[in-house]
């Protein structure tokens, strides 16, 4: 073990102890670990470090996709470590979590190249997810379990899926298979389809999102802690709206005591991601190959934040225009409106490009959108799984962009 002092921080590293000539350059082989000391409830427990000043920050928030904000010097660190940084190739683990002797046993968040994945309710969203899946999740995905309170839709998508089959590659596709309730969390992903209390369409309801999180919030607590009870260890995953909110709210009640008080034996914060942010940002590439003006999103844009209220579209990173970004913005959030002034529900795009999509894009550790923890919020932002843990993309963004971003962090943490 190797210490290292910055101000009045002692950081200690456990990199592999090789000549540095060995060691300044490394591109692949198993991540080294830093221990780091922070407050344990407001963050998550292990990380992919993309940043040295992210290993003495003395919290987690928006700042972080701006490492240039964070307030914090950039420490000086031996070459070995900062080329590890650079590589992606350095893990953190948080000492304060009363589990943190177990993660730095063991690599954060290791999904084997296939997996099982089960998903809680087929109606709209998770049948279309599950189709989804099923045509394009073969290389990736083992089996998928299907478990819903009508029983007649399970064994109807078993049976439909069943018979969807390339002639003779029949095994080229993913088993879709019956789950019983109890068996939920004997997979590697877990998917949250299950809602209340949709607004029919022709309701009058503006935000449809927030308008289920009354309903859909004792649901996903009870999966939750559920998911503590089995000791899962893999990738717990909210569709439901509004899914931004309902990902701490899983995350919170999974780590809730006989007390009542967080003990951080459920869930890490690193497991949970929100997919809703996908369908806003492929809603934001549509608009954009409407409009010429916004077509600069197509190659540099990016989108922020949550599934609703508080999103960020940016329209440019090199070249932000405040006015067309808000303007794209308004198109996205409401574009979920539109559908439902013609009769229907939308629910096809989230499904797909919110569900699948990035669903797929996570476990072939590519970048894709999701939300995730960032600090007491989860919070929408481009990010991947690495052999070192989750990361999340940083850039510098400009002023104007970067305000708007505290913005929605502090209207997230208004709602939970």
């Amino acid at each position: 073990m190797h210490y290292y002092r910055h101000g009045e921080t002692v950081f200690a590293s456990l990199l592999p102890d090789l000549p540095l000539e060995a060691a300044d350059r490394p591109t692949s082989g198993s991540p080294g670990l830093f221990l780091i000391d922070r407050d344990p409830v407001s963050g998550r427990s292990s990380f992919c470090v993309s940043d040295a000043r992210q290993l003495t920050a003395g919290t987690e928030d928006v700042s972080w996709l701006d490492p240039a904000r964070m307030g914090v010097p950039a420490p000086v660190l031996p070459k070995r470590i900062q080329h590890t940084i650079d590589a992606r190739l350095l893990r953190t683990v948080n000492i304060r979590h009363p589990r943190w002797a177990e993660f730095a046993m063991a690599p954060s968040m290791q999904l084997p190249p296939r997996v099982r994945v089960n998903l809680l309710a087929v109606g709209d969203v998770g049948s279309t997810l599950l189709t989804a899946l099923k045509l394009l999740g073969g290389d990736c995905i083992e089996s998928i379990g299907i478990c819903d309170l009508n029983e007649k839709a399970v064994t109807r998508w078993v049976t439909e899926l069943g018979q969807v089959s390339w002639p003779w590659d029949y095994d080229a596709l993913p088993e879709v298979e019956p789950v019983a309730p109890e068996d939920l969390f004997r997979c590697d992903v877990f998917l949250f389809a299950a809602t209340r209390g949709v607004p029919p369409v022709g309701g009058g309801v503006r935000d449809v999102r927030m308008a289920q999180f009354g309903a859909n919030r004792p649901l996903v607590e009870q999966y939750a802690r559920q998911a503590r009870q089995a000791g899962f260890g893999g990738l717990f995953v909210v569709l439901s709206d509004p899914v931004d909110p309902l990902c701490k709210a899983a995350y919170l009640a999974s780590n809730q005591g006989a007390d009542g008080q967080w003990d951080g034996m459920g869930l890490r914060a690193e497991q949970i991601q929100g997919f809703g942010l996908g369908v806003m940002n492929a809603r934001a590439a549509y608009f954009s190959r409407q409009d010429p003006r916004f077509r600069s999103f197509l190659t540099d844009g990016r989108s922020y934040g949550p599934h609703g209220q508080g999103l960020v579209i940016a329209n440019s990173l090199t070249h932000y225009d405040d006015g067309l970004s808000r303007e794209l913005t308004d198109l996205v959030t409401t574009a979920n409106l539109r559908i439902r002034e013609l009769g229907f529900k939308p629910y096809v795009a989230p499904a797909i490009s919110s569900g699948a999509m990035q669903l797929l894009l996570t476990l072939r550790r590519s970048w894709h959108c999701s939300s995730v923890a960032l600090g007491d919020v989860w919070f929408g932002v481009r990010n991947r799984l690495t052999a070192a843990g989750l990361e999340i993309e940083t850039a510098s963004l400009p002023a104007p962009l970067f305000e708007r971003l505290r913005e929605t962090q502090a209207l997230l943490r208004e709602i939970i």
